[in-house]
Parts: structure tokens; sequence; C-alpha cells
């Protein structure tokens, strides 16, 4: 399975496209009054839309842009506002809600070194707020997690920025409720009691001599801690009180439904207690690639991979790489379980190198294949060995000459494979410049990704001490920084979920995901996700804005939307929002206008 490498991020800030996509599409009245289109008359509000988006998305999804073009065979961008009849949109009176101001505009500060400054886009840019303390604290909270519900918000502007860059890097990972095997199916009338009776009993004895190391994969160094009564009852009651069926104890050739894996973590999402560590297992997730289409759902090995990833998420990267190797879901989707000695299968040692750890232009062709024979031996565990939690190495398949491997000759095996990539002088760089994009900024200068990886190679490889070097330096609060990130669906659709104190949202979530292009578990290519630019659309605009109706249209109540624009945009809003906040008549059409500005989009 060869790559093409993932997309470079696009140079300098991604802020403007968002706006212009934000403000140039929809397909018609509703569409565009929903993305607050500039030119239309004040009346035109973001909040009317409420109306005309029929609420009862809540169960289902309403036309998407594409369904509505095809049936008419009118391209995705033909349709404007030039297109549009002012008549046609119903007048919307002022809301008894307390007014929204603009901040004033001042000069933009000097860029920090190696950070281009952005360039302004007239009245859809903003002037960074990173001066204050508080904005630093929300700006942190949507890099390093999915924004925040209203305790945790109120918890860090309480601490301040630099502590709570403490709690979130050393608190211990609560890990998720563990994710339910099947129920066993109930024993056939027609089977004897004593037969029964001797089956059940051996049952119970194998599960109890198995169900300690094969719920899930055997901790590593990187301390967890269970979730607490009161973390999420909702999985957790349904892992405590399981179906009357017999519960079946969870091996490597246990069969699991996808759609409830995908809700568990998205559940987690929304309501784990240490939610830094979710969005370090997502970022590993995209990063050490795999899917569940090619890994299978004939046995948990994308769930077990899901718990090694948090697990390991701040190691060392020589400990990490040693699980990722032998991973099960790993060995499938990237082939090594079929790779042997005599047969080298170079799938896995190319991605190894070009993705994982050094980028292109750093190897040659040989490097992969003496890679790819001293990788060999990996496979994975037969089904009478049901309780094998990794790939099992074979000696017998494995490569016994040498090979020449990045300039040293001699013979190679998993480790030192590893340490060898890890003593390239490439490594340490592109792995900063991998988390730097997707914390810091989408082009960081070469300086900054110097020193970083220069302490990052020092330390051993600790990715713990790199997140905290990249939390705490001045590039991360930089003016240029604010908003220079665009939310990924799953950054999007969480953190409305969090900002509403919604907890009932991930098949909703779930369902939007496929729609905005972000499945959990099911990533498009050995690339990952795209990044930045990538995720803007005029439909996915459109349908981002028709997730927050469907996410509003399952609350009865919803929380006050009068500091809204304060706690989750920083107050920093252009005048079209403004606009669309004053114009909200109810705290729902206030919340749909923060939720479906172009400003939250951003990060």
């Amino acid at each position: 399975m060869g790559a093409q490498g993932k997309k470079a991020a696009p140079a300098g800030p991604t802020r403007r496209k968002v706006l212009v996509t934000a403000l140039a599409a929809g397909a018609g009245v509703a569409g565009s009054r929903i993305l607050g289109l500039r030119n239309l008359d004040a009346s035109e509000t973001l909040s009317s839309a409420m109306d005309v988006m029929d609420m009862s998305m809540a169960t289902g999804m309403v036309q998407s842009a594409d369904d509505l073009d095809a049936t008419s065979g009118v391209p995705d961008d033909y349709l404007g506002p030039q297109d549009l009849d002012a008549s046609d949109v119903p007048l919307t009176k002022p809301a008894a809600l307390p007014p929204v101001n603009v901040r004033p505009a001042v000069a933009l500060q000097p860029p920090i070194s190696g950070i281009a400054a952005p360039k302004l886009a007239g009245d859809v840019d903003w002037v960074s707020p990173l001066a204050r303390e508080s904005a630093r604290v929300t700006h942190l909270l949507r890099r390093a997690t999915f924004g925040a519900n209203d305790v945790e918000l109120d918890r860090a502007l309480s601490e301040g920025f630099a502590r709570t860059v403490d709690r979130l890097i050393e608190s211990p990972f609560v890990e998720p409720p563990v994710f339910p095997a099947p129920a066993a199916p109930r024993p056939s009338p027609s089977t004897s009691p004593r037969a029964n009776a001797s089956a059940s009993a051996k049952a119970s004895a194998t599960a109890a001599a198995t169900t300690a190391p094969m719920q899930t994969p055997a901790p590593t160094a990187i301390t967890t801690a269970r979730p607490s009564s009161s973390a999420a009852p909702s999985m957790a009651s349904r892992a405590a009180n399981p179906s009357p069926s017999a519960p079946a104890v969870m091996t490597n050739t246990t069969s699991i439904n996808i759609g409830n894996l995908q809700s568990w973590w998205l559940d987690w999402m929304t309501k784990s207690p240490t939610p830094f560590a979710e969005r370090m297992t997502l970022l590993w997730h995209g990063h050490f690639t795999s899917d569940y289409r090619k890994v299978g759902t004939n046995s948990p090995a994308i769930y077990w991979q899901n718990l090694t990833w948090r697990r390991m998420a701040l190691g060392d990267l020589k400990s990490m790489l040693l699980k990722v190797t032998p991973d099960l879901a790993m060995l499938r989707y990237l082939d090594l379980a079929a790779s042997t000695g005599r047969a080298p299968n170079e799938n896995y040692a190319r991605e190894l190198l070009e993705l994982f750890t050094m980028g292109v232009g750093s190897y040659t062709e040989d490097d992969v294949k003496a890679a790819a024979k001293a990788l060999a031996g990996w496979r994975l565990p037969m089904r009478n060995e049901p309780t094998a939690l990794t790939g099992i190495f074979d000696p017998r398949r494995a490569f016994t000459g040498t090979v020449t491997f990045l300039g040293n000759t001699g013979t190679f095996n998993t480790e030192s494979v590893v340490d060898t990539i890890l003593a390239h002088d490439a490594t340490a760089p592109f792995m900063v410049r991998e988390l730097l994009t997707s914390f810091v900024t989408p082009s960081p200068s070469d300086a900054y990704v110097a020193r970083l990886a220069d302490r990052f190679r020092r330390s051993r490889y600790d990715t713990k001490l790199l997140m905290r070097d990249i939390l705490t330096s001045p590039e991360f609060v930089a003016p240029e920084t604010f908003r220079a990130l665009i939310k990924s669906p799953t950054d999007f659709m969480v953190s409305t979920a969090k900002a509403l104190g919604a907890t009932n949202l991930s098949g909703t979530i779930r369902q939007y995901g496929s729609t905005l292009g972000q499945n959990m578990f099911d990533p498009p290519s050995v690339a990952g996700w795209g990044e930045g630019a990538s995720w803007i659309s005029s439909n996915t605009m459109l349908q981002r804005a028709n997730f927050v109706t469907a996410a509003l249209g399952t609350m009865r109540t919803v929380p006050s939307a009068a500091r809204a624009h304060e706690r989750h945009l920083d107050s920093v809003l252009a005048q079209g929002t403004v606009n669309e906040l004053n114009l909200a008549r109810d705290d729902k059409s206030r919340w749909f206008a923060v939720f479906a500005s172009p400003e939250f989009q951003l990060k």
C-alpha cells in the first residue's frame, strides 16, 4: 500500500479561506442566511434559519446542497448572493438579549519570528486578543482539547494559562469505559440440561481465567486511570449492567459493531474528565493510521488500537513505535503480517519511513527494501491463540541475512530498525513539525522546528516534554496564531456539544461525521485526514450549519447564550456576526449564530 504522503499545509494563515467561503457559500435563501452573507439586508438573519430549517433534524438530515444541485443539474458553486430574492426572507424581531458589541480595531503586534503576519481581509478578519490571560486560556482549550463546557472553562479561567497547561499535561489520562463485548447467544432449547450446565461451567471457568488479560491490552508506562462512576453514566451503566444473555469474553476473535464503537469514542470525547487525552488519541489515530474497512470488525483490533494510542500518547517515540509495529490492526492494515524474509512486503516499511517518522526525501528505495526485510517475521494470532493481544514474532518467518539500512550495515530486527530511525537527523524535525501544524500554526518556521527538535532528540524523544514545550512556547500564543487553524469536523462538532453542555449527541456527531468527511476509525488513506482548508467548501459549511440545527433540535432547553460570544468567541467578532447575534430572538437562535459563524470554525 503505497502512499502519496500527507498534503502539505497551506502557507500562511488559513482563516481567510474560511471567511471567504463562509461569506460566498449557499444555494438558496436559507443557506445564505445561515452563513451570514454580508450583502443581504440586516433583517436576513442567521436566527431566522431556525424557522427555515426543519427542527426534525434531530432525527434525520435535511436534503444536502449536493442533493439539491443534483436534482436541478446546477453545479455547487453556481448559485450565489446575486441570485437571492430578499423579499422571500421573513423579518425577524430583535431579541430581548444583551447587545453584543464589536471589539475596537487596533494595530497588529509585530509577528513572532518565523510566523508570517496574516493578511487582513477588510471587515472579515480580527485583531488577536492573546495579550489577555483569559484569551490565552480559551485559546489553549481550543487547541489542546475540544473546547470546553462551562465547568471546564470556569476552572481553567480560575487557574490561569500556566496552571492549566500543567494540569492537562500532568493529569493521568482517564480511560473510557470498557467497550462491551457482544452478549453470548442464549443456549438452544434443544440442548440437554446436563450438556447446558457443563457448557456453562466451562465457559465460566474460561472467563474467570481470561477476562483480566483479554478485555484490554496491557498498560504501558503512561499512567492511566479508570473513569469515576459519574464520568460517563450511559456507557458505564451499559458495561455494568449487561443484557440478560451471558456477557461474552472479548478475545481477538470477537466481532464488534463499528457504529457502536464510533459512538463509544465520540461519547467519551464529550464526557472525558481528561479531554487532552482524547485530543492526543485523535492525533495519533490520524498519524499512525489504520481503518476498520481493511482491519475488519471480526476482531476488536481497531478498538484495542484506540486504547493503545491513548496509553502511549505522551510516551517516548521509541516505545510508541515498538507498540505501533506489532499492533494487530496495523499488522492487517499495512500487511506486515503477510511479510516474510523470503517475500518481504514493503507497505509498512514505506509508511514507517515516509509518514510515521522521517518524511519524503529522507530515505531511499533501498532503505525501504532493507527495512521490509528486517521487519519481516510478525504474524497475526491463529484461532487457537485467542488471548494474544498483539502480533506474534515467528523467527522462522524472519530474514536472517545482513542489510544496509540508512547507511548502516548489519543484522537488523524491529528494535534496531527503530533505533536507526531515531538516530537519523530527519526524525525529530519531522515529528515536531507534525505536532506544530496540528497545535500551533499551519506553517511553522524552520527555526521554531529546529529549536524544539533539538530538545526533543536530546530528551530521547519524550513526547510529554515536547508537548509542554509546544504549549508554553511564545509562538503558541503569538498574535499570528489566533484563529490560524481550522477545526476539523470532529473538533467542530465535539466543541459544539461541549459548549452546550450536551452529553447525548454522539449519535448526531457520528451521523454528520460521514457528511463532513471525518468518520472515526475510517480515515480516507494511510496519510490520514486532510488538514486546514481541505475541510472547507460551500457544501461542508452548509452541512456544519445543518449539524448545529440537528444538535439544537435534540435539546428541549439550552443554556443561556447571553455571554456565548464572550466565552466561546473571545468577543472578537466580525460586524456581520455581531449583527446576527443582536438580531437573534432567543437563546437557541443566538447559539445557532455563534456555532454557524465563521469565527467558530477556527481555533
